[in-house]
Formats: C-alpha cells, sequence, structure tokens
C-alpha cells in the first residue's frame, strides 16, 4: 500500500473514531452547560452502553434493535440515579466538589460493572456483517456506517431537541442564565436531571455501536472519556459544535500520528493536543473567549 492509500486509510479509522469522541464530547457539554461541571463519569456510560448491550444481546431472546434501545434506557435510567443521589444533595458546593464527586462516581461504576461481568472484554456480532467495503486503496467496515450514521442521528436530533421542543428551550435557557430561567418558572432540578439522562443516553448510544468494532471490558470508560474530554476541550467546552469539530479532529490526527509516527503515541496524542489547546486557546476552537475560572 503506497503513502496516499495509506493516508487514506487512517483518515477513513480516525473518522470513525472520532465520531465517537464527539459523542462523548456532546455528553460532557450537555452537562457542562447545566451544571457548568465536568462529569468524569461520562466514559461509564459508554461502557455501561456497550456491556449492557451485550449482556442483552448475548441472551439470545431479544432482537439486536431491542436489545439496543433497552440498554441505552438502562443506561439513562443510571444517568438519572447518578444525578439526583450524588449531585444533587451537594448541588450548592463549589465546582471543584461536584467534579470530584464525579470522578468516585466513574471509580463506583467501573467496580460494579467489573463485579457484574468480570475482567474479560467482550465482543459483539456486527449489526450488518462484516465484509469490508473497499474505497480506492483503503477499506471501510460496515460497522464503521452505523457509527457514523448514529453520530449523525445523534447530533441532528440534539439540534431539534433544543429549538424545537419546550424542554429544550428551558435547558438552553439554564444554560445562558440559571438564576433568570428560575425566576421565569423553569425548573433548574429538573433541567438538570434531563441533562444527566440525556447525556447517559448518547454515551450508551456511542458505547453500543463501537464495540462490534473494538471490544468491551469494565475498564475501556476511562480512556473513552478522557479523549472525549480532550474533545470538549479541543473544540470548545460549553459548545456543541465544538465537541463535533474537536472530536473528528482528534480522531483524525490521533489515527493520523499512530500510523505515520509509531502506535505507542495513540494514547498520548490526545493529551498532546489537550496541552497544547490549552496553553495557546484555552477556550477552543468554537468556544466563547471569556474563561470561567473558579
Amino acid at each position: 500500500m503506497d503513502l496516499s492509500n495509506q493516508i487514506l486509510q487512517y483518515v477513513i479509522s480516525g473518522i470513525t473514531n472520532g465520531a465517537i469522541y464527539a459523542v462523548i464530547a456532546l455528553g460532557f457539554t450537555i452537562i457542562y452547560n447545566a451544571t457548568e461541571v465536568i462529569n468524569f463519569a461520562q466514559g461509564e456510560f459508554v461502557m455501561l452502553g456497550g456491556m449492557a448491550v451485550i449482556a442483552l444481546d448475548s441472551s439470545g431472546n431479544l432482537p439486536l434493535a431491542l436489545s439496543f434501545i433497552l440498554a441505552v434506557l438502562a443506561v439513562t435510567l443510571v444517568g438519572a440515579i447518578l444525578e439526583r443521589f450524588t449531585i444533587r444533595p451537594v448541588k450548592s458546593s463549589d465546582p471543584v466538589t461536584l467534579i470530584i464527586i464525579t470522578v468516585g462516581a466513574s471509580i463506583f461504576l467501573r467496580g460494579v460493572a467489573m463485579m457484574i461481568w468480570g475482567k474479560d472484554a467482550l465482543g459483539l456480532r456486527p449489526f450488518s456483517g462484516a465484509s469490508p467495503i473497499h474505497l480506492g486503496g483503503a477499506t471501510l467496515v460496515p460497522q464503521s456506517l452505523w457509527v457514523l450514521g448514529v453520530t449523525v442521528v445523534v447530533m441532528a436530533g440534539l439540534q431539534f431537541f433544543y429549538k424545537h421542543t419546550i424542554t429544550g428551550k428551558a435547558m438552553r435557557a439554564c444554560a445562558f442564565n440559571r438564576r433568570a430561567a428560575s425566576l421565569v418558572g423553569i425548573s433548574v432540578n429538573r433541567m438538570v436531571l434531563v441533562s444527566f439522562a440525556l447525556s447517559a443516553a448518547i454515551g450508551a448510544a456511542a458505547g453500543i455501536v463501537i464495540v462490534p468494532i473494538t471490544l468491551c471490558g469494565y475498564d475501556v470508560g476511562t480512556m473513552l472519556g478522557l479523549k472525549g474530554f480532550c474533545a470538549a476541550v479541543l473544540g470548545g467546552l460549553g459548545s456543541s459544535p465544538g465537541s463535533i469539530l474537536g472530536g473528528f479532529l482528534l480522531g483524525v490526527l490521533e489515527a493520523l500520528g499512530a500510523g505515520l509516527i509509531s502506535s505507542g503515541f495513540k494514547d498520548a496524542i490526545a493529551f498532546f493536543v489537550l496541552l497544547l489547546v490549552l496553553f495557546l486557546r484555552p477556550s477552543g476552537l468554537l468556544g466563547p473567549k471569556e474563561i470561567k475560572r473558579f
């Protein structure tokens, strides 16, 4: 394979991974806009989605589509419970305390997953076959199309939700000014609960579609969550378009770096990009110019 075909292959792989990073980054953005808190349990929502659909599908009694829906609903419930019993009781605390709570929740969810499913990585059958699709000198597995398709549906669904539903508009109002929103009768607590549930749902969807490509284990959420956070910061924390741009850009940079330099640098590239952005443009590519400091 010549260099041009290699680069094309790396870009295709990067776009697939970048789609997952973009969805995870959107989860960070949804909760940050509602609470100004970075939810480091976001990666565990991805892991739980993958593990839940594997468990449901292995029973052999449910079609894959129904297993997908039930897994998303189960993780959505986990997200709502996390907000109700860990964040809301201490909502008046400073953001650093709340962030530490999400780190603790991440460790707890990871431990529960290990006790339920064990330490071995598990896999899931592809949604629509495994025969590769040839694009020039590169190949694309059909599951990558599912990843991209679900990502597009999530992005379009979020835009519709924010612009054309009462709850979505209320969440946007809370993100803009929580006090003003409460003064006009919007329940800020309810919006925060919805943000956690919504973030968990899209995280679960990301975890489900990526499982047939990469195996899922109790600890995969940690790295995926950190890379999603890097993508959110790269694009601009709090910006939905920035999260999407940051996710795809990070995925492509990671794939090119791993392929052209060394695969040993694959995970380090995301954190190098994070440090570079924090030094050169802390607001990210599409984030606001003014940065809140706590």
